[in-house]
């Protein structure tokens, strides 16, 4: 009787043993598994498709933030939050979730296979049902998978608009307090969610009829497995118990399989998404090796529009309709207009954020688009109505590549007349300006910005109603200092104030993208019947 206990027990320890063993190697196998994909995800640039992913995220960059970008009319029409939905969830899908999808993919397929293989092993006559089991499960998952992937993209594609609204939502946030309409932006909000939470309930009731039907083919599984195994003379209670235990994982796992495939066909749609903003329309190349200008050029910046017209995107009307106007070197001119008279787009033109339909814009008798878009654009400088100010120092927004000393840029301070306002700030040059500019007035964001103008001497400035959004004291220093510090310049003002361009040498008036009249402020003033007299007349001025 001992010796059979003592038997047992060194046969119990035995398969202990055993057991122990193919554990630690199944665990040292699984953590081998996990850091070899996890490495080969992080270091993917090594992998040809690494370097694709690479290449693709770098040109889709390429197309929305840096040289050789997207033209305006995209961004004129493409909703912000599109871009940011792209620009963030789908590289995010791309970077985690498909790697993870397919390593998932991977792991229940070979359960899925394996679990199969030793049903089939165990009971062969399980056979007979596996068939038509398969048979089932292709028609299940051909039904879900189509309609799980169309609901999907319909759920990223109304998760667009709520980014979009919330961003438009803090950037207005001043205005919709004012105006106490709050609640209709919260109402709005909310429907734009319930928009989308219909489609991703829609989702998740496809994935709860999905795993309702294979539980029944797993049921069906485990069924015929047991069956099988009651039935079959030559199977003991181990034999049915590893088959029927075997059968029950098929469930969980096969479910698994298929929202995994499902899943893959669902987000590769983001590498599609990405792709397609990758091959958008360029603008002209930066740089032309064969045609970039002199170093001087331009000298004497004399502008010439030759019959040139424009329109913002193919298909729409031209907003420039044959302008033709020549302006002198170092000549002051003015341009006024009633709304979408085309007084921008004239502007929009010079710098090529739109390019010509028909007709030229002469430089100093150099077609500037025979250049690149780099050697045109350093050479002009503008001053916008909606100054443009970045999270960051006071230093770096006035000279964001570095390219000036300190005394330098108090220098430009003082001619913006700033410096003062500088100094009683905490840190002088460092001082760190909000996002947008948000801790510095309207009328200081615009200083800031005239002082980075004046540190890039060029010879030819636009100012595109600079002076609009601020007081009547700052207006006053800016024409000051602009009269001062570009009296040698070729200066081109879209004036919204009448009075600011009345000392100009000449003054152009634009309506419906023509050039109405272009002559001296005296001599436009004298004729009565004059576009000009009219305006004049209506701000007080005659």
């Amino acid at each position: 009787m001992t010796s059979d206990l003592e038997g047992l027990q060194k046969g119990n320890d035995f398969y202990l043993t055993i057991y122990g063993v193919l554990g630690i190697f199944q665990e040292s196998s699984q953590t081998t598994v996990a850091f070899c994909w996890q490495h080969s995800s992080c270091s993917s640039s090594t992998t040809s498709t690494g370097l694709e992913w690479r290449k693709l995220r770098a040109r889709c960059t390429r197309t929305l933030l840096i040289g050789s970008s997207a033209p305006m009319a995209f961004f004129d029409t493409t909703p912000i939050g599109r871009i940011l939905n792209r620009a963030s969830r789908d590289v995010e899908t791309v970077d985690n979730n498909l790697p993870m999808i397919v390593r998932d993919f991977v792991v229940t397929f070979a359960i899925v296979l394996l679990t199969l293989v030793v049903v089939m092993i165990q009971t062969p006559m399980s056979g007979v049902i596996l068939l038509p089991v398969l048979v089932l499960y292709y028609f299940v998952q051909g039904f879900y998978v189509p309609s799980a992937r169309q609901l999907k993209r319909l759920e990223a594609v109304t998760r667009s608009p709520i980014y979009t609204l919330f961003s438009e939502t803090l950037n207005g946030a001043a205005s919709i307090r004012a105006y106490s309409v709050s609640s209709k932006f919260m109402e709005e909000c909310k429907r734009r969610v319930d928009h989308n939470q219909v489609f991703f309930f829609a989702f998740q009731a496809a994935v709860r009829w999905l795993q309702w039907n294979l539980d029944i083919l797993a049921g069906i599984v485990v069924f015929a497995s047991a069956v099988f195994s009651i039935i079959a003379i030559d199977k003991d209670a181990g034999d049915a118990g590893l088959s029927v235990s075997y059968a029950l994982q098929v469930s969980g796992t096969l479910t698994w399989m298929t929202r995994q495939i499902c899943e893959f066909e669902t987000n590769i749609v983001s590498v599609e998404r990405l792709k397609e903003y990758s091959e958008l329309e360029k603008e002209a190349e930066w740089v032309l090796p064969d045609k970039r200008p002199p170093p001087s050029w331009p000298e004497k910046a004399e502008v010439i529009f030759e019959n040139y017209r424009t329109r913002y995107r193919p298909g729409l009307e031209l907003v420039l309709k044959g302008v033709n106007c020549s302006i002198k070197h170092g000549e002051k001119v003015g341009i006024v207009g009633r709304t979408g008279a085309g007084k921008s787009s004239l502007t929009l033109a010079l710098f090529r954020l739109i390019e010509a339909a028909g007709g030229a814009i002469w430089i100093d008798n150099v077609n500037i688009a025979d250049m690149g878009l780099h050697d045109l654009r350093q050479k002009l400088t503008i001053l916008p109505q909606d100054p443009v100010l970045f999270s960051g120092t006071l230093r770096m927004n006035l000279d964001p590549f570095d390219e000036y000393d300190d005394d330098q840029l108090w220098t430009a301070l003082e001619r913006a007349h700033l410096k003062n306002a500088v100094t009683q700030m905490n840190g002088d040059l460092q001082y760190e300006v909000g996002e947008e500019g948000a801790n510095l007035s309207v009328g200081q964001r615009q200083l800031v910005c005239l002082a980075r103008t004046l540190l890039r001497p060029t010879k030819i400035l636009v100012l595109d109603e600079a002076t609009a959004a601020v007081d009547m004291e700052t207006d006053v220093l800016i024409q000051n200092t602009i009269r001062s510090a570009f009296s040698t310049c070729t200066v081109i003002t879209i004036a919204h104030r009448l009075n600011t361009i009345m000392d100009y040498d000449r003054i152009m008036v634009m309506d419906a993208g023509v050039v109405q009249e272009f002559s001296k402020p005296g001599d436009l003033l004298a004729d009565k019947t004059s576009l000009f007299y009219g305006m004049a007349k209506d701000a007080g001025l005659v």
